[in-house]
This record gives structure tokens, C-alpha cells and sequence, in this order.
């Protein structure tokens, strides 16, 4: 999957019609290049219409289509997809405080159906409350107008709306105790975010892990990801990782297997889920 445009992010949905134009070429034993004649495009176009990385034009598609031989009463069910998976993501309205490598995440993390991460070094963004947000992105970004870190508060709280939807994903996180024990934001601030971290262990599709110090080293000691998994086939599990430069987004089988078999070997040697919330008032409790 390749690092998104600085134009924003393709929606998951653009991404699956994507993957079935592909799917759908391959199964009419076409090439890239006889595609492209049908269109009197580039190949590249097909290419990048394929991957995502440019919006679906309703007559390329439906041209597409047609050329594929597909049943004219599924052609408009597509065209209608289409539409859809045009229209903006609702992150959209924040691209003037949302970086274009980052809204790519956005749209898998509002589209998965599983999020599993490792954090270092926050408490995750899903999980923060109001004042420990604007604290971490204040350091994170502190040349940063006030009215551009409200912005980007308001947009990681509105990211939150989903683990309270009737189809919320899975949240298994493994947080470091350097999250727990680093002060951000206050003495306040801190004893309100544990309490939050507390609340989200008696939420059915939460799962915390913290992995203590006297772990020792483990697998993942290199820095944060995030691997998303999705209830379409379409699409394949998708590991995120950032840096100060920007993020890397993998979905080669070979780097998602190397991402997940780490979380799993970090989930066994990290204390066990029904601890968490012992441990968080235990830190709670000398703050």
C-alpha cells in the first residue's frame, strides 16, 4: 500500500472498488494495457485507478465494466459504490490540520473491524482524553497556532465516536509503563486520563496490556504501529508506522505476518488483560 498523496487519503471504500476493478480485469484475461486502449488512456491510469491513487471516474468505470463483461443490473449497483467511495471522508473538513500521510489512517481506523497497536510512548489516540490530547499535541507540534491544536483536539475526539457505535471495532492495545508513568499534562491531567484507561477495561471491546518494566526487552522495543484488519476480503490487514518524517503504511503479507507475530509474542509476555485495571489504579494511586 503505498504512502498516500499529499492530496489526502482515498476512503476504504475506494480502496475495495479499487481492488474489484482488479479483480474483475484479471478475470477477463486482460492486461493493464488492453484496459487503458478501452478508455484511451495511459496504462497507468488503470494502474492507479486500481490502486486507489486517483478518483474513480463514473464513465472510465463504467466503461470498465462493460468491458469485463459484467451483468448490466450489478454495472449500476457499482456506479452507486462509486459515488459513495468518491464523496470525501468526514476527516476531510479538518485537511487544514490533518497532515495528508495521516488521513489514510483515519479512514482504516473508521473501517476496521479489529485495531491492534503497540504504544510506547502515549496512551492511544482512541483512548485520550480531551486535556491529555491537547497536552501531547502540544509537545508533539509546538509551533502550532491554538486554534490549530483546538482543531486537531476536536478531530481526535470525533475519531473516539466509533467505539461507541453498535458495530465498534476491536481495541487490543499493548501500552508501555512509560506511557502510565510519563507526566503529561499535569498531575490532573493524569489521574482523569487512568481514570479513562480504567472506565475503557470494563468495555467489552477494549483490551489493555501493559508491559512492565521488569519485562525486560521484547520484540517490538523499535517503536509504535497499529495493524488494521477489516470483515471485507478485499482488503488485507494493513500495519501502520510513523516517524517524525511521516508514516509507512505495509500490506505485504510477509511485513503484516512480521508485525503481528511480534504483538503476539509482546500480548503473551506483557501482563495479562485482567490486570490492567489493578495496575492502572496502582499508578493512579501514587500520582
Amino acid at each position: 500500500m503505498a504512502e498516500p498523496r499529499s492530496g489526502g487519503a482515498p476512503t476504504v471504500l475506494r480502496v475495495i472498488l479499487g481492488r474489484r476493478l482488479q479483480h474483475l480485469r484479471e478475470k477477463a484475461g486482460l492486461t493493464y494495457e488492453e484496459a487503458a486502449r478501452a478508455l484511451d488512456v495511459t496504462h497507468a491510469t488503470v494502474r492507479r485507478m486500481e490502486k486507489a491513487e486517483t478518483g474513480l471516474k463514473i464513465p472510465y468505470v463504467e466503461k470498465l465494466l462493460r468491458l469485463y463483461a459484467v451483468a448490466p443490473e450489478e454495472i449500476g449497483a457499482f456506479l452507486a459504490l462509486t459515488r459513495q467511495g468518491n464523496r470525501p471522508g468526514w476527516w476531510h473538513r479538518y485537511r487544514d490540520v490533518l497532515p495528508g500521510w495521516f488521513s489514510a489512517f483515519v479512514s482504516l481506523e473508521g473501517e476496521a473491524a479489529v485495531i491492534r497497536a503497540y504504544e510506547p510512548h502515549y496512551v492511544p489516540g482512541l483512548l485520550q482524553t480531551e486535556d491529555y490530547a491537547r497536552a501531547v499535541l502540544r509537545a508533539g507540534r509546538p509551533h502550532l497556532p491554538e486554534a490549530d491544536i483546538e482543531r486537531c483536539v476536536a478531530l481526535r475526539l470525533e475519531r473516539q465516536t466509533l467505539l461507541g457505535r453498535p458495530d465498534a471495532p476491536v481495541l487490543w492495545a499493548v501500552i508501555d509503563e512509560t506511557v502510565l508513568r510519563r507526566p503529561i499534562g499535569g498531575p490532573g491531567v493524569m489521574r482523569a486520563q487512568l481514570d479513562r484507561l480504567i472506565q475503557a477495561c470494563a468495555q467489552p471491546q477494549i483490551h489493555l496490556q501493559v508491559m512492565p518494566f521488569t519485562a525486560g526487552p521484547h520484540p517490538a522495543m523499535y517503536g509504535p504501529f497499529h495493524i488494521f484488519r477489516f470483515r471485507t476480503a478485499e482488503l488485507p490487514d494493513v500495519v501502520f508506522t510513523e516517524s517524525l518524517a511521516g508514516a509507512a503504511y505495509l500490506d505485504e503479507r510477509d511485513d503484516v505476518t512480521a508485525f503481528l507475530e511480534a504483538l503476539d509474542r509482546m500480548c503473551a509476555q506483557a501482563a495479562p488483560v485482567h490486570s490492567t485495571a489493578a495496575i492502572l489504579d496502582g499508578v493512579r494511586k501514587e500520582i
